[in-house]
């Protein structure tokens, strides 16, 4: 219960029904379409246990016009003694069409003298452990002893046109037994006035906390860091750049900049596609940051993220920083303990004035002297918790400037309501000169042809990306795994392969292999061949998948491209394209395709605008792809649709406003009903 959430009898209450099974009625054999699920009674004729491959229990059942048999698996001698022939029984399961006529797998049976349910059976969200018959138990329980009152004053329904009729408790009453006659679509789709009153209550709740959040910072005391107008190290950076920068990016910049100046801690968001050029701005805000006299943190997800913005960011402020006696320092969790300490006395006498890493930055014993910004890639990858300790490594009670970066881009609807805690910039433009990618949808049988492509790619001097989606065989899914495609591709372009137990060595020839299982020295060294040539094909699982930039890969194949999500499909291809060759990517795909991966390979085919593909992900997937843990850790919407109820979003809006300035006691009850101690996560 407690891996559930479900503490209190308000968790309870609002754990509703995934689903409901109707036990309110008999259905005759006689009058069953194959393929439902249904109820009826019957006589015990027969019970044998048989050998078809395993040793099986058949309960032959007769209702008075149709024999059908019943069959289990795993069974008790206790269970066939239950069932004599001759004894009548309650059946509910699904019917099936066998060579012995009607057939139920592993149905429920029951005495039948037991009344029928007089209402709509739920069907809760659950884990092995638990019992379906057990959460009903303590859903009802808890339904009779939660405080359910009404909160919210009479208005705040009437504006958004829902029966009064339809209080909190009567609605949880409702989902969790609805009547026999209840409109069961409505119910299934989330459409039923039940339902809106659930929906319309947590988005508020969300609404309200993050309207909160943002005020309580705009009450704390950050760092007012601003950078010299002239001759300062943005400009001195700016002046040694091989680039300039986009209008897009210069606003930008003049954003945070802005945000940065004012004493009240920066909470802001940088979206942009893949290869818009986040990482010079994020430099360029540590330039401002530095400039002022505080350090500036950067926390990535991998360590293979984490190093490439090092060697970047090195390349770009270290002979900068040197003429002011500071430097670039880095954190990961596989540094040797001495290089480690020197790293972290770095840190602590302020020496290192940009400090960059994985999760190591946020240990104990990792002292900032003046950590002034915070800047975390791809910040959909950190649970919250982790955000927060990073935030909270600052003395004297000031809060550190927070910049969250992101390449996978969020659609107005869905950050106008869940992250209108957030400001949010923009980069709408990729720089000039980046090559378009094409992109191939090609069915796996046609692998071979992959092969002529891959090695007119090599012998043009090019490099490729090969990805697979698992290192190791899995029983449950049929995937061609990394270590194989590895060993085919070694073959094919002559490479001898390594002994048995031997790991791949990143000198034996054109084909690497990249994987989360490697040590952090393997990782480095394949990535090292790889950027430097040695290596001209690089087979990897999605370790990949940010941050690596090697402008002269020009093809990208991804294996079982129908498992991947879009926007994971998007940040692979824009490893591509990243040089002035013309790229392609593959997505090898196996048939037959599912609907939704039909539609996902046929939207990356059709364009490379990461905002129309966020709008298709949220269309297929819902919001908790994009947000990831921001989303499971601050207790964002359950049951609403942040897309699907836009008029919901727009009634919490207003009514989060009305509540906060006219009855502020009553909106901190209703968010702590839904909320409780989550809300503090809106901080990260």
């Amino acid at each position: 219960m407690r891996r559930l959430g479900l503490v209190q009898p308000i968790d309870l209450a609002l754990h509703v029904p995934l689903r409901y099974e109707d036990e309110t009625q008999l259905t005759p054999l006689a009058h069953a379409q194959v393929g439902s699920t249904l109820q009826f009674e019957a006589e015990v004729v027969a019970s044998e246990v048989v050998f078809r491959g395993r040793r099986q229990w058949l309960l032959w059942v007769d209702d008075g016009q149709v024999r059908c048999a019943l069959r289990f698996l795993h069974f008790f001698p206790s269970q066939q003694k239950a069932w004599p022939v001759g004894r009548r029984v309650r059946v509910r399961g699904e019917l099936r069409r066998s060579a012995r006529g009607h057939e139920m797998v592993h149905p429920q049976l029951r005495d039948p003298t037991e009344p029928l349910a007089q209402a709509l059976t739920p069907v809760y969200p659950t884990t092995q452990e638990l019992p379906q018959a057990y959460l009903r138990k303590a859903v009802a329980g808890a339904l009779a002893r939660a405080a359910i009152d009404e909160v919210l004053p009479p208005a705040c329904w009437h504006a958004l046109g829902l029966d009064a009729h339809w209080t909190l408790r009567r609605a949880l009453n409702f989902l969790h037994q609805p009547p026999p006659d209840a409109p069961t679509e409505a119910l299934q789709n989330r459409q039923h006035a039940a339902w809106q009153r659930l929906k319309a209550e947590e988005m508020l709740a969300q609404l309200i906390a993050q309207r909160r959040a943002r005020a309580a910072r705009q009450s704390q005391h950050a760092m007012a860091l601003r950078a010299s107008a002239r001759q300062g190290l943005v400009q001195a950076l700016m002046q040694q750049l091989p680039f300039a920068l986009t209008d897009a990016q210069t606003r930008v910049l003049r954003e945070i900049a802005t945000d940065l100046a004012r004493d009240v801690p920066m909470h802001r968001l940088l979206q942009g596609d893949v290869g818009c050029g986040k990482t010079v701005v994020a430099a360029l805000a540590a330039c401002v940051a530095i400039e002022a006299g505080a350090q500036c943190a950067l926390m990535a997800p991998t360590e293979i993220l984490a190093r490439q913005h090092f060697v970047k960011l090195t390349q770009w402020l270290e002979p900068l920083l040197a003429a002011r006696g500071q430097t670039v320092a880095w954190l990961i969790g596989a540094q040797g303990k001495a290089e480690r300490r020197a790293m972290q006395a770095q840190v602590h006498t302020g020496q290192a004035a940009l400090v960059v890493g994985t999760q190591a930055l946020i240990q104990d014993d990792v002292q900032f002297a003046r950590l002034g910004l915070v800047v975390v890639d791809e910040q959909h990858r950190f649970g919250v918790a982790q955000r927060l300790t990073l935030r909270q490594k600052t003395a004297r009670g000031e809060q550190p400037h927070l910049l969250m970066m992101t390449a996978t881009p969020i659609p107005r609807t869905l950050a106008m309501t869940l992250l209108s805690d957030l400001d949010i910039s923009t980069i709408d433009t990729l720089p000039p000169g980046r090559t378009p990618v094409v992109t191939k949808v090609v069915e796996a049988r046609r692998r071979h042809e992959l092969m002529a492509r891959l090695r007119a790619q090599l012998e043009a001097g090019r490099q490729a990306y090969w990805v697979c989606p698992l290192i190791e065989e899995s029983e449950a899914l049929d995937l061609r795994h990394a270590t194989q495609v590895y060993q085919e591709l070694a073959q094919a372009l002559g490479q001898p392969l390594p002994g048995e137990g031997q790991p791949p060595s990143p000198h034996a020839g054109p084909v690497g292999l990249l994987h989360g299982r490697q040590t952090a020295g393997e990782k480095k060294a394949m990535m090292d061949a790889f950027v430097a040539g040695t290596l001209r094909v690089l087979v990897s699982t999605t370790v990949i998948e940010v941050g690596v930039d090697v402008p002269n890969a020009s093809l990208m194949v991804i294996e079982h491209a129908e498992r991947f999500g879009l926007s994971q499909l998007h940040q692979l291809r824009g490893r591509v394209g990243r040089g002035s060759a013309a790229s392609v990517c593959v997505l090898l795909y196996e048939a037959p395709l599912g609907e939704v991966a039909r539609a996902r390979l046929q939207a990356m085919a059709q364009t490379h605008d990461g905002f129309v593909l966020a709008q298709t992900d949220l269309r297929l997937r819902g919001p908790g792809e994009l947000l990831g843990s921001r989303q499971s850790g601050a207790g964002m919407l359950r049951f609403a649709d942040a897309a699907a109820d836009d008029a919901l979003a727009q009634w919490a809006r207003e009514q989060a406003d009305w509540l906060l300035a006219e009855h502020p006691e009553l909106a901190t009850r209703h968010v702590q009903r839904w909320l409780g101690a989550r809300a503090g996560y809106l901080d990260a």
